[in-house]
Parts: structure tokens; C-alpha cells; sequence
């Protein structure tokens, strides 16, 4: 099967998003299929024309970003040329250009199916919130054209004011989550470099640093934390200096941080490679993802931090809190509750051995390969319809 897949970002970029994205055209590939990621050359240095590992990637000259959009003069017409050499188009939203192409897609009478990842919030000002209105409307004019409309969960589904208008076309598919096989001697070389005293807690948040991440819940919990631990540590992977729209947010909370680094409490990672994060994951002891908004559906790196048989503790959103409510490991705590998440590090750490019973059995649950052959299955049943 040929798949053309449409998203505004793909690598180099970073987010659950694009991992999503890549984890899955990775797997169909693998499975002998043929994609194509039709994406934003967001940044000039970028090759307009690429292959990795078998997924042939073409880059749209962008001509200007507004907040955390671009805008692609060229992109209808790539679009157009593409989809009608391809079988079935997937569009990952929110996307500005998902109804163009979508709009394409039908006239050529090529089946299109929707994987609605998360609600857009824009940071504020005028320019944004037009910006936000944009995408929505075209949020809502290729959900319109597609064929099915995938997300997560169905709790997050129930919650949405987008997939809730479209529940007739809506299915629910487990997302993609794999990390590299690593060796024992790997995760204690980790440890030696990272945490020879042996401190704990380690309490880690792997993530962009972005506002709607909820890190200032992390960073006002800590001081309640190390009462308790006077050892703890945060270990905050992801990229953190020059996020995109996210600098000022950075530079409020540096002043608290660099507090905490001084006192070493707080240490920053950076971006990890997936086998830096397979030997990070192991060295934790607890996992935090207090997100703020419905930008977050569901929070990949919870399980990748179960596969590794380490809880987490979640922000009671939809689909966030899904992963400790299905597998029963962590705690969830009130939106925004930095004492909730300082209570809830206190009571894992007292008795851990609970919070990581089943951990061996959740990897076969979200295994990309199997996640591929459900998007299969689907495009199968609507290209015979």
C-alpha cells in the first residue's frame, strides 16, 4: 500500500507528536508499504527531499512562521502531485493545511482518515488567537472530508469538542511506544555517570519545555519534596533553551531552577537519543507528567517510563490519565496541584513494590507493529467501502 501521511512537523523536530508519526511510517515500512511524509522544511538548513530508514520525507519551503504555524505557498500544489500517486492519505492534526489536503483527497477519491492527536492553544495575543481560529476551522473542514478520525482514547474522544462533533467516524487506536533494546550493564553505566551517590528519589519529566507542560507544578512541589528527600533529584529530559514560542516561559522559571541545580536537586538532560532514553528510564523512580491543558492527550512517556517498571504520576486530564487508570501504576493528581504531586512522590516511595506490579506485559499492548496493522485493517475496510 502506498500511504501519504501529512504533518506540519516531522524530524528533526521533537514532540509526541512527530515520535508518534515516525514510530508508525517506521513500522508500515517495515511491513513493506511505501510512505511518503509530506512536512514543513521549517528550517532552511533542512534537505527538501530525504529517506530515513526507508520513509521518504518531502520538505515544503516555508515562506513565514506565525507563532507556532508556517505558512507553504507550494504546499497545495506538492500535495496535489503526491496523493494521486498514493493509495490512502493520513493527516496528523492539528494542522493548518489538513483541509487542503483533505479537500484533494476527495475529489481524487482517495480514502483520508484523521489522527486528531490534541486540542491547539496558541501562547497569547491576537496574532495567535487568529492563528488558533485558522486551524480550527481547518481542523473542522478536513474532518468533514475524512473517512475516520482516530485518537488515543476514548476518554480523551469524550472530552473533545472537536472528535465529539465527529463521534460516527471516530476509532480508537492504541498509540505507537518502542524504545531500543539495551543491556543491564547499559543501565548501571547510566547510573554510574548520572548517580554514583545513589541518591533517590530520582523524579523525572521528559518533555519539551513548554508552558503546557506544567513544569512550574514540578518545580513548586519540590520544596515540599526535599523536606522529605533532601536528596531528591528532578532529571528533566527534553529539549529546554530556545523551544519555539516557548523562550519566555523558559527564562520566568530559570531564576527557581538554577536554585535547585545549584543545590543539586534539579539537573537537565537535553535531548536524548532513544537509547540514552532506554538506559534514562530504568534510573528513575518515579515519572511526572503534571500537564496543564487538552494539548496533552495521553502522554507517550508514560509508557515508556512503565515499560521500564517505573510509575507515574498524572495530571487528571483526559487521556492523561488513562495509562495509570488502565495499568494501575502511579497516582493521578488534580490539575495544577504541585502539593498533590509532592504527596503523591511521598506515597509511591513508601510502598513502590505496588505501583509496579504487570509491568513486563504493557510493551506488547502498544508495539508499533500491531498499531500498523490496525491502521491497515482500517484503510483495508474503507478503500473496499
Amino acid at each position: 500500500m502506498k500511504i501519504l501521511v501529512a504533518i506540519t512537523y516531522y524530524r528533526p523536530h521533537m514532540s509526541g507528536l512527530t515520535i508518534y508519526a515516525e514510530r508508525l511510517a517506521k513500522a508500515l515500512v517495515k511491513d513493506g508499504h511505501r510512505v511518503t511524509v509530506l512536512t514543513s522544511r521549517f528550517k532552511h538548513d533542512l534537505p527538501l527531499n530525504e529517506n530515513l530508514e526507508g520513509v521518504q520525507i518531502v520538505r515544503v519551503p516555508v515562506l513565514m512562521h506565525i507563532s507556532k504555524g508556517v505558512i507553504m505557498p507550494s504546499f497545495g500544489r506538492i500535495a496535489s502531485r503526491l496523493i494521486k500517486e498514493h493509495d490512502v492519505v493520513h493527516l496528523h492534526l492539528p494542522q493548518f493545511d489538513a483541509a487542503r489536503v483533505a479537500f484533494r483527497a476527495r475529489i481524487q477519491k482517495k480514502p483520508i482518515v484523521i489522527t486528531y492527536h490534541c486540542d491547539l492553544q496558541m501562547p497569547k495575543g491576537l496574532l495567535s488567537w487568529a492563528a488558533n481560529q485558522g486551524v480550527r476551522l481547518m481542523n473542522n473542514l478536513a474532518a468533514l472530508f475524512s473517512d475516520r478520525i482516530v485518537t488515543y482514547t476514548q476518554d480523551y474522544a469524550d472530552n473533545s469538542k472537536f472528535v465529539r462533533r465527529y463521534m460516527n467516524k471516530l476509532q480508537i487506536i492504541n498509540p505507537p511506544v518502542i524504545l531500543p533494546a539495551i543491556t543491564a550493564a547499559q543501565v548501571r553505566a547510566y547510573k554510574k555517570k548520572h548517580n554514583p551517590k545513589d541518591v533517590h528519589p530520582i523524579i523525572g519529566m521528559a518533555a519539551r519545555f513548554a508552558s503546557e507542560k506544567g513544569v512550574e507544578v514540578l518545580l513548586n512541589a519540590i520544596e515540599r519534596i526535599i523536606k522529605q528527600y533532601p536528596k531528591a533529584q528532578v532529571w528533566f529530559a527534553g529539549p529546554y533553551e530556545n523551544v519555539m514560542s516557548e523562550e519566555a516561559y523558559y527564562w520566568k522559571l530559570k531564576p527557581v531552577i538554577d536554585k535547585y541545580v545549584a543545590s543539586k536537586n534539579w539537573k537537565f538532560f537535553g535531548l536524548l537519543s532513544p537509547e540514552e532514553l532506554a538506559a534514562f528510564y530504568p534510573n528513575l523512580d518515579i515519572l511526572t507528567i503534571p500537564s496543564l491543558n487538552s494539548t496533552e492527550a495521553f502522554g507517550l512517556v508514560q509508557i515508556e517510563a512503565m515499560m521500564n517498571g517505573v510509575p507515574s504520576i498524572a495530571a487528571n486530564l483526559p487521556g492523561v490519565r488513562q495509562p495509570v487508570k488502565r495499568h494501575g501504576m502511579g497516582e493521578i493528581i488534580t490539575i495544577g496541584s504541585s502539593n498533590e504531586l509532592a504527596d503523591a512522590v511521598n506515597k509511591i516511595m513508601r510502598n513502590k513494590k505496588s505501583y509496579t506490579k504487570g509491568w513486563e506485559d504493557i510493551a506488547s499492548q502498544y508495539s508499533p507493529a500491531s498499531v500498523a496493522q490496525d491502521y491497515l485493517d482500517m484503510f483495508n475496510e474503507i478503500s473496499s467501502k
